[in-house]
């Protein structure tokens, strides 16, 4: 009984040493080879030699028992041909079975036959497979399997029999055993590993399709200031900063006829790429559909319900849409769940453009959009943004707040569109302090100069 207890124990030190060497092997720059089947003959040759090495240890680290090993020799052979192949697993076999050869005993023969038996039954089940790894469980298998084969060989070619039978009957149950629990971590490894490269590879790609998507993003709002350098009824700024993932917001700016123009900022629902998509199909959709005959309210109404038709991701986008005579400074606006606009006027303190407000578009079909008005002064500024700007956080989870950005424009009021966003994102930084930034942060200027009287 205590040799028994002294086997066990002994093959469970070589399973747990083996398993180490695995694991580091698992890290080497050879594995990653292995992984993707990347077949050179100095990559078989490496196999080759690293798993007949671990064949190697498996015998000097087993347990001698009436003239015989009890060991985990065959596992190196069989995880040669379970990722090499046969030439792989007949490689680290041969290996193995010269070296359990050279130690002699009765059994010289049977041991080196079957370790090499070991490399070949992998190496079939790799071209069974062609090339794909069976699993853990399968793995498993295999290695009971080649610890029968190596008994039956044992009692085939082995004499005296009889001590063959007592050797087999005595060692069988402890090796299959020792062999299969070394197989299962030994392979648990590759399969961790594998998914782990999965994972990585499936990280980057999702990271490259967001970089498309921002940039995809960004390429679809204009960023040529100042937009009309020949119109000097007007000053427009704007700016968006996307955060590290993909955002929905967008702003816009384009002339219906010679004195109006039509300006907005939206904020579609989500993040990713839905979100992007979303937006680039809103942005488009209130281009095309804005033009002199059609009121802003009705612009709002018309793309809604263009939005709502196949909506089955139920998304929406807030929206404020203004339209200005530029030859008056008076606006139309509707504003579709948007945050309330700032006005800047000239020797008054900055504050909020009380709207009555609509449902966000794509919300329901048909839904209402109302029409206000109000007009700018020159000198005037109509400051739009996006909830990123208000709502971005510092360490402590503070938002920046509605008030701080009225404190911000406070200081700036009445200066060219620029440096109100300049103050705006100093500020806004400022308070975030280095923490992440959790949403897009957008924001646009909008300064009525007047018409210059000859």
């Amino acid at each position: 009984m205590k040799e028994i207890m002294e086997l066990v124990v002994t093959l469970i030190n070589s399973m747990a040493v083996m398993s180490v060497i695995a694991y580091i092997l698992s890290r080497s720059r050879f594995y990653d080879e292995l992984l993707q089947k990347k077949f050179t003959w100095k990559g078989t040759f490496l196999i080759i030699l690293v798993f007949g090495l671990l064949s190697i240890y498996g015998t000097l680290s087993g347990f001698k028992f009436m003239g015989a090993f009890a060991n985990t020799r065959d596992l190196g052979p069989a995880l040669a041909g379970l990722f090499g192949g046969p030439i792989a697993g007949l490689g680290a076999g041969l290996i193995g079975a010269i070296h359990r050869y050279s130690m002699g005993g009765f059994t010289e023969v049977s041991c080196s036959v079957a370790t090499i038996v070991s490399g070949l039954v992998g190496g079939l089940v790799f071209k069974w497979r062609k090339g794909e790894f069976i699993g853990v469980t399968g793995a498993v298998v295999v290695a009971v399997v080649n610890q029968i084969l190596h008994s039956g060989l044992t009692l085939l070619i082995a004499r005296p029999f009889e001590q063959s039978l007592e050797i087999v009957k005595v060692l069988t149950l402890p090796m299959i055993l020792a062999n299969a629990i070394g197989m299962a971590i030994y392979t648990s490894i590759v399969v961790n590993l594998v998914k782990q490269r999965s994972w990585e590879q499936e990280k980057h790609t999702i990271e490259g399709e967001l970089n498309a998507a921002r940039e995809i993003q960004m390429s679809m709002v204009p960023k040529m200031f100042p937009p009309f350098p020949e119109r000097p009824e007007f000053e427009l700024s704007a700016v968006l900063e996307p955060a590290k993932e993909v955002g929905g917001d967008f702003y816009d700016f384009f002339f219906v006829d010679r004195h109006h123009l039509v300006f907005l900022l939206g904020d579609v629902s989500g993040k990713g790429i839905p979100a992007s998509l979303f937006m680039a199909v809103t942005k488009t959709l209130l281009k095309a559909v804005a033009d002199e005959d059609t009121s802003i309210d009705q612009v709002l109404f018309k793309v809604n319900n263009e939005l709502c038709e196949g909506n089955d991701m139920s998304m929406f986008a807030t929206v404020f849409c203004g339209i200005i005579d530029t030859r008056t400074g008076k606006v139309e606006y509707s504003n579709a769940g948007h945050n309330p606009p700032v006005l800047c006027r000239r020797a008054v303190n900055p504050e909020y453009l009380e709207t009555q407000g609509s449902l966000p578009i794509a919300s329901f079909e048909d839904s209402p959009y109302v029409k206000e008005t109000f007009t700018l002064g020159v000198g005037d500024t109509i400051i739009i943004y996006s909830d990123g700007v208000t709502e971005a956080m510092n360490k402590n989870e503070e938002l920046f707040s509605e008030e701080r950005l009225l404190t911000s424009l406070r200081e700036v009021n009445g200066q060219h569109p620029d440096a109100l966003l300049k103050k705006i994102l100093a500020d806004v930084h400022g308070h975030a302090a280095g923490a992440p930034q959790s949403d897009d942060i957008t924001i646009l200027a909008l300064q009525y100069k007047g018409i210059k009287q000859e």
